[in-house]
């Protein structure tokens, strides 16, 4: 009988990688001793923003600090909201054929999340969320209504913390793909999501940005490996990346893009697209857009993303789940758990590759190669064009 090697998986931004996140990944190694392979945003990520650092150090920092192979989570979905990039990051680590995955959280429970993963999938929601949102409130603090009266008080504060709610939509893509995939998670201790304080050594992803950016030191808060590609970075003009660098074109595509054409962008709909094209006419930054066309139902993150994604050309009639594996890198056991494998999507791993792709899958890819080239403008000292298809596979 043939026995089928397992694979843990993780989805991720590491925006950059720091303590908390190799912590994750010693744990992963510790639970389950079998490849760890991670599902990883490009060069733009869920908050509607370039990605500080770009995604080759990133992958590269992923492999040196205890993973073995790093996919890369295509643009329509690292740059989505928590459902859409949760249900593209299960989709690939399906695909693969991984066993578990493993994530953070505030509740460091599985149960209590997927409990609330099956009712928000229920047909019973609708009829529970109808007086709430009949009554104005926002759909989020609707659904936070509906749950503590499907469950209790207690429950429905669960889904006010970013990581819990991020788990839950983990657990709903698992239950809508067929549930292969076992939920484990690791209880996020010392700081918080968006802390704005360190704890020992450990300090946020954002507090790290925000530190870094302003050549504050952050060696305590990383692994050696990610101080050090910063330093290199900063020293060659092409760190911290910024969308302030692509601001004007921003602004100028938003005041000029038809309705039509901003009513396509994922995401659009209760007419935002005029309050976006009126304000992009008048604003001066992104941030005053931001806080212009923001409203009760749109926040400032899902603004953020559609202002983003039309600039970059992202539309809704995309497939619904990634069409291919882009494999940014690997390690030796890495390398092998792509030749045991039997993946239903195809790897994208040299640009020969590309020519194997069906129609839907090359303009996904082109899409993202785009991107790319607009993130290369996003640094002080710009990066050149065409990386996609000319930046080598990562081996360590």
């Amino acid at each position: 009988m043939v026995v089928k090697n397992r694979i843990s998986g993780v989805i991720c931004e590491f925006n950059p990688l720091h303590n908390g996140h190799a912590a994750l990944l010693r744990h992963m190694r510790a639970a389950a001793g079998s490849p760890i392979v991670c599902a990883m945003s490009g060069n733009f990520v869920q908050r509607g923003e370039a990605a500080a650092l770009d995604k080759w150090s990133r992958a590269r920092l992923a492999l040196q600090n205890g993973a073995d192979l790093v996919l890369e989570l295509p643009l329509p979905w690292a740059l989505a909201g928590a459902e859409r990039f949760a249900f593209g990051g299960v989709s690939l680590l399906n695909a693969l054929g991984a066993d578990t995955l493993f994530f953070g959280s505030e509740c460091g429970e599985t149960a209590p999340l997927m409990r609330i993963a099956e009712y928000l999938l229920s047909a019973q929601l609708a009829d529970d969320l109808r007086p709430h949102l009949a009554a104005g409130l926002p759909f989020a603090a609707a659904r936070t209504r509906a749950i503590e009266k499907a469950f209790s008080a207690e429950c429905a504060a669960l889904c006010t913390q970013p990581n819990n709610i991020l788990g839950i939509e983990y657990c709903k893509a698992i239950l809508q793909t067929g549930g292969k995939l076992e939920p484990r998670t690791l209880r996020r201790i010392a700081v918080g999501h968006d802390d704005d304080a360190a704890s020992g050594r450990f300090a946020s992803a954002s507090l790290l940005r925000r530190m870094s950016a302003d050549a504050g030191d952050i060696a305590l808060y990383v692994p050696e490996t990610t101080a050090a590609r910063i330093r290199t970075l900063q020293e060659a003009g092409q760190y911290p990346a910024d969308l302030r660098h692509l601001e004007r074109a921003i602004l100028a595509f938003l005041s000029i893009a038809s309705p039509e054409d901003l009513r396509r962008v994922p995401d659009v709909a209760e007419g935002i697209e005029r309050r976006i094209r009126a304000a992009a006419g008048t604003v001066q930054t992104l941030e005053a857009l931001y806080d212009a066309v923001k409203t009760k139902r749109y926040s400032h993150a899902r603004i953020r993303r559609i202002a983003l994604a039309a600039y970059l050309g992202l539309t809704d009639d995309l497939p619904a789940a990634p069409p291919y594996l882009r494999v940014l890198g690997m390690t030796a056991a890495g390398a092998e758990l792509i030749r045991a494998a039997s993946p239903s999507l195809p790897y994208v791993m040299r640009p020969a590759d590309l020519k194997k792709l069906p129609a839907d899958a090359q303009r996904i890819f082109e899409l993202e190669a785009r991107a790319d080239d607009m993130y290369a403008l996003c640094t002080a000292q710009r990066r050149p064009a065409g990386l996609d298809y000319t930046e080598r596979l990562i081996r360590v």
